[in-house]
């Protein structure tokens, strides 16, 4: 299991014309949330299509701040994958979405469009560390910072079906 920490801050953005980015990969993600770990961890399993090839992967995530969290990840076969889709947790839906990783000034940013909106994506970018300044692309707008907002969160926006009203 790779074991790293990972800052991050999340944006809500007007859902962008995806052609005008620098889009490097294009991926179908189904993500399951499971029951805690220990010490509390989130616990969950990835399966993530790009180009017609399924992988699988489970990451379990200690947070520490809102932009900063311990991560473990790694790839499991399609076997486990099941396995462990048995101790899914059952008030929370999986998250069905799909990610554009983009190039902006060296950074790269990852935009999570859901198929509940066409209005609205959120989209995110790891960070070297928390003050550090971002360049936002000209073609995004962004509405607002939700890397502190639990509305935001995956398992929250797969609960609701919906964005939070504005």
């Amino acid at each position: 299991m790779s074991k790293s920490y990972e800052i991050e801050r999340k944006f809500l953005v007007e859902f962008p014309d995806v052609s005008a980015l620098d889009v490097k990969r294009r991926i179908g993600i189904v993500q399951t949330y499971l029951k805690s770990g220990q010490n509390g961890s989130q616990r969950r399993v990835r399966s993530v299509d790009e180009n017609g090839s399924v992988k699988y992967t489970y990451t379990e995530k200690i947070f520490h701040t809102h932009v900063t969290r311990e991560e473990n990840e790694y790839e499991i076969s399609a076997e486990e994958y099941r396995t462990l889709l048995g101790q899914e947790l059952r008030d929370c839906p999986p998250v069905k979405k799909v990610r554009y990783c983009f190039d902006y000034h060296d950074q790269l940013f990852e935009l999570d469009t859901y198929p509940f909106s066409d209005k609205l994506a959120i989209m995110e970018l790891e960070l070297r560390s928390p003050e550090q300044k971002i360049d936002f692309p000209d073609n995004v707008k962004v509405i607002m910072e939700v890397s502190d907002d639990i509305r935001y969160s995956n398992a929250a926006l797969a609960k609701a079906g919906a964005f939070p009203e504005q």
